[in-house]
């Protein structure tokens, strides 16, 4: 599984940076560094939304506060 994080401008002013660190850190958590992949990109062109984050190319909008759901949900049960 390929998940990409935007680390542009806009994304990095809500916060793309915390969504990247606490991905990392489920990801590792749930020992799936086998199973995902987990990237960087500059614009994505969705700014007016929360930070970026494609999995598989499905696109969502992550903030913060949402990233261990969305982890849940998008990463974690697909991959288990």
């Amino acid at each position: 599984m390929k998940v990409t994080v935007c680390i542009g401008s806009s994304c990095h002013l809500k916060g793309s940076r915390q969504v990247v660190e606490q991905l990392q850190y489920l990801i590792a958590e749930e020992n799936l560094g086998d199973a995902v992949s987990l990237g960087g990109t500059f614009c994505m062109g969705k700014c007016q939304q929360g930070v970026c984050v494609t999995v598989d190319d499905m696109f969502y909008s992550v903030t913060p506060d949402t990233v261990r759901d969305f982890f849940e949900t998008q990463i974690k049960a697909k991959v288990s």
